[in-house]
């Protein structure tokens, strides 16, 4: 793991059975170019599974697929727009999958009556970057004297303060 910048994608699509190959390749070049060569495996194979459990249970094939990255997880979240689509039926073995091989999941249902179905991966310990020491800047060459190695009285008189303001002020 070498990114730890926050990262988002997002992919409309509608599922068909070659497009669910185009669509892991798309999600695995994503991974890869946010150096997250270790996720790609398990992220493919958990939107391969949703996206051929859509494609063969669901009437409305169009849907979203996200993808956000925050340094430490990465959250995959599939939303199909099939209100008739219930993940506690036609979705069962697709989701128990995806229980065994990510980090956490879940489902919901959003305002339009489809749902949403999540799938999380983080990143192991071992595989963050290290951190790379950074080059010292640039030095001044010329030492500037700091204001109080300088009399009271020069400081006041460059400030343009006449004697006596100061008690003036009490």
């Amino acid at each position: 793991m070498k990114t730890a910048v926050p990262c988002y994608y997002h992919l409309d699509v509608e599922v068909s059975p070659e497009r669910v190959g185009q669509v892991s390749r798309i999600l695995a070049a994503h991974l890869r170019y946010w150096d997250l060569e270790t996720l790609v495996e398990p992220v493919r194979n958990g939107a391969e599974m949703l996206l051929r459990a859509i494609d063969e249970h669901a009437t409305d094939k169009n849907i979203s697929i996200e993808m956000w990255w925050n340094g430490q997880h990465l959250i995959t979240a599939v939303g199909d727009n099939d209100r008739a689509l219930r993940p506690d039926h036609e979705l069962r073995a697709c989701l128990r999958h995806i229980a065994l091989v990510s980090d956490g999941w879940g489902c919901c249902a959003t305002e339009s009556g489809s749902k949403v179905i999540w799938f999380s991966q983080r990143a192991r310990a071992g595989e963050r970057a290290r951190l790379v020491p950074v080059a010292p800047g640039p030095r001044l060459r010329e030492a500037r004297r700091v204001p109080r190695e300088m009399p009271v009285t020069a400081v006041a008189d460059a400030a343009g303060i006449r004697d006596g303001v100061l008690e003036e002020a009490r």
